[in-house]
């Protein structure tokens, strides 16, 4: 896979949840009526990796085939600052009337990292994260009550990768570690964490783990294309109190190629070359000056296909070296080709 293909999927996962609540994914369950949404809590103190349950209620109707059909109530950010922009209730099952006109009861997790203001702002068929068959619904809009998260201790995933930099189809380790933001320190328990490679990073379904008492937990994983995600995350139901996700560094192999390596001063020479799957980064054509210094003297795209063409344009007379740069880009680290030369004449 393409590095410069998955970028996309790295900037799309969620910040909020498993699944982008509110973002472009389908129209709303047109099956789906809302009368009422109740919270019985206005503001929560919630510490650490801890969750607050607030009592839903939700008065609608549903008037599709699935008659044991479940609902999630979505809350967004309307001010505070922290790490989630909206957080989301546990599936609500219906406990009085009719799934055409009746009652839905459930809890609403609260985690810590939640800390601000948040609104209720739609209801969904749920259950949240997991359609089967098919593509989740976007919330039924729902104007309904505020409440105020006091959040302390945020919990926070940092990742360290073995080795740094991974040689391409290598295997390699990484050390997840959940420390409390107040203190610098882990929690002292051990903690059960989600850890998942490529589709549960975007979807949810990461098997699940333990750290240990220091808050660390290292795992092996296998070598893959480089265009897979690595996540971490730790759960409420059904979202997550915290996330980290990465794709793991890979060195950049640049070969290049001048199409001549001699030409009258001042002649444009094409300089052809390569990325190792790699695309839509860009690459420098650098000349020596001096005896060390090296500079940009033409620069261009990657293809998707991974090759590039650069120019050069012998300036004087004799044997001028030249070496094609590839700066970091994603998760590619730097990198230059061997240094080739072109003789002016």
């Amino acid at each position: 896979m393409r590095i410069g293909r998955v970028l996309a999927a790295l900037l799309a996962v969620p910040l909020a949840g498993l699944l982008p609540v509110g973002s472009a994914q389908a129209d709303p369950d047109p099956d789906l009526t809302i009368s009422q949404v109740v919270l019985d809590r206005t503001s929560v103190a919630v510490s650490g990796l801890n969750t607050y349950p607030i009592n839903v209620t939700v008065k609608g109707g549903y008037s599709g085939e699935d008659t044991s059909v479940v609902l999630n109530v979505v809350l967004k950010r309307t001010g505070g600052t922290g790490p989630r922009d909206s957080i989301v209730s546990a599936d609500l099952k219906l406990t009085a009337g009719t799934v055409q006109n009746g009652t839905w009861t459930g809890r609403l997790n609260v985690a810590s990292t939640a800390n601000g203001t948040f609104k209720v702002t739609g209801v969904m068929t749920g259950p949240y994260g997991a359609p089967d068959p098919g593509t989740p619904v976007d919330p039924t809009p729902y104007s309904g009550q505020t409440i105020t998260v006091k959040g302390t201790n945020l919990p926070k995933i940092t990742a360290s990768v073995n080795p740094k930099v991974v040689p391409w189809d290598k295997p390699y380790s990484i050390t997840w570690a959940v420390t409390n933001t107040a203190t610098g320190k882990p929690y002292g328990t051990q903690i059960p964490i989600g850890l998942g490679v490529d589709t549960p990073c975007a979807e949810g379904g990461s098997p699940m783990y333990k750290t240990g008492t220091n808050g660390l937990i290292t795992k092996s994983y296998t070598a893959y294309d480089g265009g897979a995600m690595n996540c971490a995350h730790i759960y409420a139901d059904p979202y997550y109190i915290v996330g980290q996700w990465l794709f793991v560094a890979h060195p950049a192999i640049v070969s290049a190629v001048p199409s001549k390596t001699s030409a009258p001063v001042g002649t444009v020479v094409p300089v052809n070359g390569s990325v190792y799957r790699v695309g839509s980064c860009s690459v420098h054509l650098q000349r020596l000056y001096g005896a060390s210094q090296w500079r940009t003297v033409s620069s261009a795209s990657v293809r998707q296909s991974g090759r590039f063409t650069v120019n050069a344009q012998p300036s004087y007379q004799g044997l001028i070296p030249y070496r094609v740069y590839f700066p970091t880009c994603y998760n590619i680290a730097a990198g230059v080709s061997k240094t080739f030369y072109i003789r002016g004449t």
